[in-house]
């Protein structure tokens, strides 16, 4: 007797891919608004329209969404798109404002996304493997930004390693936030103002 072969119906494919998207965009939205702490499966299931049961079928734990979240954001930044951009500037204010326009996109484009996972950190029985998964290119990016800075004529007053660090705190997510979220500045001041503060840190004003 022939054994049965499965068969998976691209209609039925189609539909558990749009469903497992609402339950991460739902996931994500209340992960940002409340905190990762204080939602739960339930809530996440309530917002998509779906069943608990369909959010661990389709997505796992609350747990496994976050990871998921955290890999979707990571793809999403564009980050191996600005830093073949940095590497074509040939002057200081150049890539300066690059790295600002870049930093800026991937920031406001997955608000969400570095919202929920900012308020998950501190909750997370892995916070730091966390946090190392969603800022590792991010950070490589920066410092990918800082040794071409000094490739160019004039450098940087400080060293290396130094720049790298000044361009995460002005050019990371906590930058960002601070002055967006936390102060209510706009996005459009804040990344003007950021290039301001690191060309007349770096150089004194020069470039």
């Amino acid at each position: 007797m022939p054994s049965k072969r499965s068969y998976a119906s691209p209609l039925r494919e189609q539909a558990a891919a749009r469903t497992r998207e609402q339950i991460l965009l739902r996931a994500t939205e209340l992960f940002a608004e409340r905190g990762y702490g204080l939602v739960t499966v339930a809530d996440i299931a309530s917002a998509a329209g779906v069943s608990p049961k369909t959010v661990f079928a389709s997505t796992g734990s609350k747990g496994d969404i976050l990871d998921r979240i955290v890999d979707r954001g990571v793809a999403a930044s564009g980050y191996e798109q600005a830093v073949r951009e940095v590497l074509e500037q040939q002057s200081p204010r150049a890539v300066l404002e690059v790295l600002a326009r870049g930093t800026r996109a991937g920031n406001e484009e997955n608000f969400c996304v570095h919202e929920a996972i900012h308020k998950a950190l501190p909750v997370h029985e892995h916070g730091d493997a966390l946090r190392q998964r969603a800022t590792a290119a991010y950070r490589d990016a920066l410092v990918t930004g800082a040794h071409h800075l000094h490739a160019l004529t004039p450098a940087p007053s400080g060293t290396e390693p130094e720049t790298a660090d000044l361009l995460w705190f002005w050019f990371g997510p906590g930058g960002w936030r601070s002055l967006v979220v936390e102060n209510g500045w706009s996005w459009d001041r804040t990344e003007e103002f950021l290039v301001r503060t690191a060309t007349a840190t770096l150089y004194g004003g020069r470039p």
